[in-house]
């Protein structure tokens, strides 16, 4: 290994915005980002590899008022929610960040004020059409059909004082930039519709801040402002590495940027190719080296949603199908630049058509004839170079064409790469008949030869694979008693120690019934316990709408009785309801409970006029921590049940008095 310093590479993905859990195609970024880190690693990079969560905005304080929480405490909920989900599918990240760090928060009133000093951005009005699920802007030309352009979901007009950041000022300068670097927007197709849809026909000004919520990071200059998502969020691709805005960078802020790829899903590109770019050029600091677009996962070809009943999540899929089976999926069937599918017969296809027909067959026999023919001890080389050449030519060479794959990013072409290695050796197996040879003393030495080429290519090929299927790469080196996974035990063949003892057999996949198969999952989905995350969920009463990262059931954890004997449920009489003076979604409920009057202030303005529930009979969650929504002490939580947008009240018989308990 050289004594030279690790050449550093810097990569991150998009991070997760808090308001909701994620699902499988929100997780196909991540595991698309791990993949491409571990692989860097392992070609001897110094990788430091970036994720976490946004966890400001105007719709984060509407679900956590609607679910009776303080928005720091809803959004503690989801990104523990998220990183689980990340820990789930195996990520090696460096850092998972969350944008309320205070430390964070600290360097975004710097970087605006500097902002604001130097002229880039400046305090105007804004008044036009708001999509709050992409907390985005737009003119009525812009609107499609009265929609939001880029999710079609419903736009609201809003009127409000904000700061603007000076856009245009730099879209000549990030024009030449971007057609100077033809790598910088990648695919192809993606830097072309900046160009043409975006930059050349002239950028607007950007609002970079908000007067009419208060869940966010204060204006320390102007009180009432807090700053916009667009410059809180994107800046966490600096700050947390260890920019200084008052100079004097961290070291590890010198090392690492500009980063070597932001990996961001194609709806985001836009904010990561103008609006971060723009903010940099601002700051006199260099642009990333590649922003990757990719493309979507979808389900069933259409894309997820709660209200369409198609979402699936990744802890679901990995507890019915195996974790490598999913990450398989999600790599081996996402193209380079159009967008995938996922069903669950694809995903059985793949796992009994390639991982266990292809893969696991090569590995199960070639331990089992080793540990039959040579009592489980690696035997020595013996190469037929009329017979051999081709297999280990393909081996030697495997490291070589994957790299080059992976350096464009087609990581699904990396994969099939590996995929046809092993093909390639179990025609190997079939051109050789080591059981023919197995009969004739004579050939035994050539058996030996045999049975290593075949060992060697499995050893070479898991210390690829553990980038992309970490626990299935850790298994085939532990039954081959190998570790060394170095970029140099891939380059030569034959580095397996002839002598050395196998290490115990694995079965690595096992083969699926489809229908039995189907019948688990759906006994499981339908069994599966609720998570905190749900339970807010279904309290908030948010509507479903057609965002993908909305926060529906998770698979959670059991509880025992003792464990729901600490919730305080008590039967409640609604004394009077009012609107609260600053929420429109929010009413403030004047409820009996027996042995006090309780002021709830419950998110289900938008389902019932304060006339029509007074006097109604509900169920308080009456041991809720109190917490303030929109200045009014709220001391309980509603529960209602919530089915295709429509909201119920859970609640017993009005013959009960208030005060009665719930069990």
């Amino acid at each position: 290994m050289s004594d030279e310093p690790k050449k550093p590479f810097y990569i991150t993905t998009a991070i997760a915005y808090t308001s909701g859990k994620p699902h499988i195609g929100n997780l196909y970024e991540i595991v698309l980002a791990d993949a491409i880190a571990r692989f860097m690693r392992f070609s001897g990079y110094d990788v430091y590899f970036q994720t976490g969560t946004d966890e400001h905005g105007q719709k984060i304080q509407d679900k956590a008022e609607a679910a009776g929480m303080a928005p720091q405490t809803f959004v503690d909920m989801i990104s523990g929610e998220i990183r689980r989900n990340w820990d789930v599918m195996n990520i090696s990240y460096d850092r998972f960040i969350r944008t309320t760090d205070p430390g964070h928060m600290a360097k975004i009133q710097k970087i605006f004020k500097r902002y604001y000093e130097q002229g880039d951005i400046y305090k105007g009005m804004y008044e036009g059409w708001y999509c709050k699920p992409d907390e985005s802007f737009y003119t009525e030309s812009q609107l499609i059909d009265g929609k939001c352009p880029d999710c079609g979901r419903p736009v609201e007009y809003a009127k409000e004082e904000a700061y603007f950041f000076k856009l245009s000022k730099y879209a000549k300068r990030l024009e030449e930039y971007i057609e100077s670097h033809p790598d910088f927007i990648q695919p192809e197709s993606r830097k072309n519709e900046m160009l043409n849809n975006f930059i050349r026909p002239g950028l607007k000004d950007l609002c970079v801040s908000r007067t009419s919520f208060n869940w966010g990071i204060p204006v320390d200059f102007d009180p009432g402002h807090v700053v916009y998502v667009w410059i809180d969020a994107l800046a966490n691709y600096i700050t947390f590495p260890g920019y200084n805005p008052d100079g004097d960078d961290e070291p590890s802020f010198k090392k690492y940027w500009p980063a070597d790829l932001h990996l961001v899903g194609k709806d985001i590109i836009r904010f990561h190719t103008i609006y971060w770019p723009i903010m940099l050029m601002a700051l006199d600091l260099p642009l990333p080296k590649k922003v990757f677009g990719h493309p979507w996962l979808l389900v069933g070809g259409g894309k997820m949603s709660k209200s369409k009943g198609n979402v699936i999540y990744a802890d679901d899929l990995v507890h019915s199908f195996g974790l490598d089976a999913i990450r398989y999926y999600c790599l081996k069937e996402m193209p380079f630049a159009q967008d995938g599918n996922l069903t669950y017969d694809l995903i059985i296809d793949r796992v009994n058509g390639e991982l266990v027909n292809i893969l696991g067959n090569l590995v199960n026999r070639t331990m089992a004839m080793t540990n039959q023919y040579f009592d489980g001890v690696i035997p020595a080389k013996c190469i037929d170079e009329a017979m051999d050449s081709d297999l280990i030519n393909e081996a030697s060479t495997i490291f070589d064409r994957v790299s080059e794959k992976m350096a464009d990013l087609r990581i699904s072409d990396s994969m099939q790469l590996i995929l046809d290695l092993f093909r390639r050796a179990n025609k190997y197996v079939d051109e050789t008949q080591p059981w023919v040879l197995a009969k004739d003393p004579d050939k035994r030495e050539r058996l030996g030869g045999v049975l290593y080429n075949l060992l060697e290519v499995i050893r070479i090929s898991a210390c690829l694979i553990r980038c992309y299927l970490p626990d299935t790469g850790d298994k085939m080196l532990k039954m081959l008693s190998c570790s060394d996974d170095s970029m140099e035990s891939c380059l030569s063949f034959g580095l397996l120690v002839s002598g050395t003892k196998l290490g115990a057999s694995e079965k690595l996949f096992e083969r699926i019934d489809p229908v039995k198969q189907m019948v688990a999952v759906e006994e499981y989905l339908a069994n599966k316990p609720k998570s905190a995350a749900e339970a807010a969920n279904v309290i908030a009463a948010a509507p479903a709408t057609e965002e993908t990262n909305e926060n529906p059931p998770d698979e959670g954890s059991y509880i025992t009785v003792d464990d729901f004997g600490k919730v305080e449920l008590k039967v409640g009489k609604i004394l009077s309801a009012e609107k609260h003076p600053d929420a429109d979604k929010l009413l403030i409920l004047k409820v009996d409970t027996g042995e006090k009057i309780r002021t709830i202030v419950s998110g289900i303005a938008k389902y019932y006029k304060p006339e029509e529930i007074t006097g109604r009979t509900v169920t308080v969650v009456a041991n809720l921590k109190p917490a303030k929504l929109r200045g009014i002490l709220s001391e309980g939580m509603i529960l209602m049940a919530e089915h295709d947008g429509k909201l119920s009240f859970v609640a017993s018989s009005d013959d009960i008095p208030a005060g009665g308990s719930v069990r």
